[in-house]
């Protein structure tokens, strides 16, 4: 199909929509909900066989041709997200299938679910930057809602937080997106690229590339103006926060891999040296972050942080193989950090309490979630087999391969840190005996364990079979390296 570069948005608007027209049906609302979350997968998927298959795909709106037009592209980047985003949404789904609770859906959770989600994916998949803006946008709203859903004080507290940055982290990229239009007459992010190979560097391209790092960054969640972060995530809902944690700082990381390979390429933009000292101080303000914490949602939220640090160091290098182990690590990532939040929802249901210290004895308690437990942790820290092995040795090998050893080696050092943080989890929450009034033992239902139990099993899948994966990141790094194929497709010529 033509439009398949559509689906993986048009799928969640459709079922928010349909989720909203059945609003007081909440049964048939549940299954059109479910129904249009498997849609949003799938349609991710054959999005993500397409672009392996053909190469970048695109289309205009309207007939109108690039770059009068609106357009939709997917490089591999794109599809990958795309995919990984219907992914999370199915695993979330399956595990709020017994966590989200009545009032939730009676405020709105299934079309703000699905509104996010179609806010998410346009976000992937639009090629021009002032539309970026607008899926943000629909972004934003959609997450402030679902970060209030529960209407508690503490809700309102974390969304006030998270609104008042991420307004004006949008001001800083509207400003940068109006200097960018005066620079280069466009807003078609191909386009754009096309017309700046002919200019010279300017200060205002150099105040551009600030602009827009700076407000994608507090979008991911980069040091200094992360602090947000961990203040709004725990508030929310397990499902909420584990989708969140997943895609959220994610879009923001994926936007800077977009501007900065396509529209403002990292070795005329003059960013390289302070993406690595950002890179460096995100990794370490996280972990350490994360390191003094006894809430398991803290922790976790606080390494988020740290971790987007490594995905920030492919960029900051910007060699192909930088790129492909900054792409191997966000999908990762999304994957490990996302069951890690819903692993806290169940190490609540199973202890009673978010805080380490007032629970303890799910080993015993419950074999398998520590079984469970122990794979995303250990894939977190970058224990061999597991995806977090594969995704850190990529990105510090890059770091060794450009000469950048003291990345290499801080990066080596978050990750014994990293682990620090785990064995706390474990220690406190599984090895610890339960406390006297702890000792009844709690049920987790089986939805839980489903939806944990699919993402384990696919951090376990990538890191025994890692080598497609690997290959697929390194194409995808190669055509952000180059970025012809990308600009030839969106505005439908050969160039030089």
């Amino acid at each position: 199909m033509a439009n398949a570069v559509l689906w993986p948005v048009l799928a969640p608007i459709a079922t928010a929509g349909l989720a909203a027209l059945f609003w007081n049906f909440r049964k048939t609302q549940k299954a059109v909900s479910c129904a249009g979350t498997l849609l949003t997968f799938a349609a991710g998927l054959y999005l993500l066989a397409r672009v392996d298959a053909e190469g970048v795909v695109a289309v205009q709106f309207g007939a109108w041709a690039a770059p009068f037009g609106i357009t939709f592209v997917a490089d591999r980047l794109a599809a990958a997200m795309a995919a990984i985003t219907g992914l999370m949404a199915l695993a979330t789904m399956i595990f709020g299938a017994a966590d989200i609770r009545r009032r939730e859906e009676r405020a709105g959770f299934h079309p703000l679910f699905h509104g996010m989600l179609a806010g998410v994916n346009g976000a992937f998949l639009t090629g021009d930057i002032f539309n970026l803006y607008v899926w943000f946008e629909i972004m934003l709203i959609t997450a402030m809602g679902l970060l209030a859903i529960g209407r508690t004080r503490a809700q309102l507290d974390g969304v006030f937080k998270y609104a008042v940055l991420n307004l004006f982290s949008t001001l800083l990229f509207l400003l940068a997106v109006g200097m960018l239009y005066g620079v280069a007459g466009s807003l078609n992010m191909a386009d754009i690229a096309l017309r700046l190979r002919e200019q010279e560097p300017s200060l205002t391209l150099v105040i551009v590339g600030v602009l827009l790092f700076c407000g994608f960054g507090i979008k991911a969640g980069y040091f200094p103006l992360f602090f947000w972060l961990p203040a709004s995530y725990h508030t929310a809902s397990v499902t909420v926060a584990a989708i969140f944690a997943g895609l959220l700082t994610k879009v923001g990381v994926y936007a800077c891999f977009r501007v900065f390979t396509l529209v403002l390429p990292m070795e005329t933009s003059g960013l390289a040296p302070v993406m690595a000292f950002i890179a460096a101080g995100t990794m370490l303000f996280g972990v350490f972050g994360a390191a003094v914490q006894w809430d398991v949602r803290r922790i976790l939220a606080f390494h988020i942080v740290s971790q987007i640090g490594y995905m920030l160091l492919g960029l900051a290098l910007a060699t192909p193989a930088a790129l492909a182990g900054g792409i191997f690590y966000i999908v990762h990532h999304i994957i490990v950090k996302a069951n890690l939040f819903l692993l806290a929802g169940a190490i609540h249901r199973g202890s009673g309490s978010f805080d380490l210290r007032k629970g303890g004895g799910l080993l015993k308690s419950h074999p398998a979630l520590a079984v469970l437990f122990l794979i995303p942790a250990l894939s977190l820290g970058g224990i061999p087999p597991l995806s977090g092995f594969w995704a850190k040795f990529m990105v510090i090998d890059a770091s060794l391969d450009a000469g950048a050893w003291w990345l290499a080696g801080l990066a080596l050092f978050v990750g014994l840190l990293t682990l620090y943080s785990m064995s706390k989890i474990w220690a406190e929450g599984f090895w610890k005996p339960a406390p006297q009034w702890h000792r009844r033992r709690r049920t987790i239902p089986p939805a839980f364990y489903a939806a944990i139990a699919l993402l384990a099993g696919l951090t376990v899948v990538i890191g025994l079979f890692a080598q497609p994966f690997v290959a697929y990141a390194q194409a995808a790094g190669q055509q952000l390296a180059d970025p012809t194929p990308y600009i030839e497709t969106v505005l439908g010529m050969r160039l030089g």
